[in-house]
């Protein structure tokens, strides 16, 4: 993954602030134990869902069966955001990921990431892969998702700042 180009929007910072560098904005996802989805139906009407998400190899994975809401728009709009960070007002990072999901189906890199799910949830997602697919032990296919990104937005509260890492 090339390094992002990193800027401060001084529109929506504070005077003093600077941007929030790159290396804690990835830390920030690697981390994060919860994602918001935002998705779009046919019809226009966003579809936002929480669920979890892996970063790997420079890019955020997520995960959903074949029928669910989000599956079924991600086929007719590949557009997505994710969205990770903190409710509270005064401290922490909120981190957007705009971008577009494209299927990921190489059994070897669905069994790093299979991985990566189960260690980072202390086996609480645990998947078999085959065919190209996650499989839940019980039962069901379930697709897999790799962000092709587009741009990271970072906001950094207490001493506000608005930071776009741009791909």
């Amino acid at each position: 993954m090339k390094e992002p180009i990193t800027k401060i929007d001084p529109r929506f910072s504070d005077p003093q602030a600077v941007a929030t560098p790159w290396e804690e904005t990835q830390r920030a996802l690697e981390t994060a134990q919860l994602f918001w989805i935002s998705t779009m139906r046919s019809d226009g009407r966003p579809h936002v869902t929480p669920l979890v998400a892996v970063w790997l190899d420079g890019a955020i994975h997520f995960s959903t069966g074949p029928e669910e809401q989000k599956a079924i728009n991600l086929r007719q709009n590949p557009h997505v955001v994710l969205t990770t960070g903190c409710n509270d007002w005064k401290e922490g990072l909120d981190v957007m990921v705009e971008g577009d999901a494209v299927p990921c189906t190489d059994n070897a890199m669905l069994k790093r990431l299979a991985e990566a799910w189960a260690t980072k949830w202390d086996g609480s997602w645990k998947f078999e892969v085959r065919d190209g697919a996650f499989y839940h032990p019980k039962g069901g296919k379930v697709l897999v998702f790799a962000v092709k990104l587009a741009k990271i937005l970072a906001f950094s509260k207490g001493s506000f700042s608005h930071t776009r890492h741009q791909f």
